[in-house]
């Protein structure tokens, strides 16, 4: 939104200086001090209200901002055994997306979790810097089988969680999740990355 200036137009370099006609800047009453351009108090404040309306209006929007990085969903099942446990993730496909994670987050819903797509195979280590819900983290071969479950990650914690092996991706899920659907290593996750694979 433009602001539209009040002030004056300074009149052309040809006007002097000193004389009381066409000076710059404007004097008035008789001891010649500034004068201030008159300004309508109707228009700021309509252009006040119209600001904080404008602000208000966003609020929702700006306070939802740190959450908002990575809020496309995509669905991803988990195969163990003859059971398909179906989830919506959250993408990280670049170093920015990789390196801010779920940080920050204060909760993440049941069925929700984040994939890390590493773009390629190699050794990995995660960590729970500024990440305050607890997670389990499921490592996986570009193949999609589950190569190791780092379960209870401690929030906060700065220790490294290797891979244990090469993987193309990670999947993080909230604490406890590993452990009550009886994932183990070896299960199958199906989703777009290692359909390309």
């Amino acid at each position: 939104m433009a602001l539209r200036s009040s002030s004056p137009v300074r009149p052309s370099t040809s006007a002097t200086a000193t004389g009381r006609r066409g000076s710059w800047p404007p004097r008035c009453g008789r001891l010649g001090r500034l004068c201030r351009p008159r300004t309508k108090a109707v228009g700021v404040t309509g252009f006040t209200r119209r600001l904080a309306l404008g602000l208000l209006a966003l609020g929702p929007a700006l306070a939802g901002a740190g959450q908002a990085h990575a809020q496309a969903f995509e669905p991803l099942t988990i195969v163990s055994g003859d059971k398909r446990h179906p989830f919506q993730v959250e993408v990280a496909r670049n170093d920015a997306e990789r390196a801010q994670g779920l940080m920050f987050r204060r909760t993440m819903a049941a069925d929700r979790g984040m994939l890390f797509d590493f773009q390629k195979v190699q050794p990995i280590s995660m960590w729970m810097r500024n990440t305050y819900i607890s997670l389990d983290m499921l490592f996986i071969r570009p193949d999609g089988t589950v190569a190791r479950i780092a379960e209870n990650a401690e929030p906060l914690s700065e220790r490294t969680i290797p891979s244990g092996e090469p993987v193309l991706a990670v999947l993080e899920v909230n604490a406890g999740t590993a452990k009550r659907l009886g994932l183990k290593p070896g299960d199958r996750v199906e989703h777009a990355m290692f359909q390309r694979r």
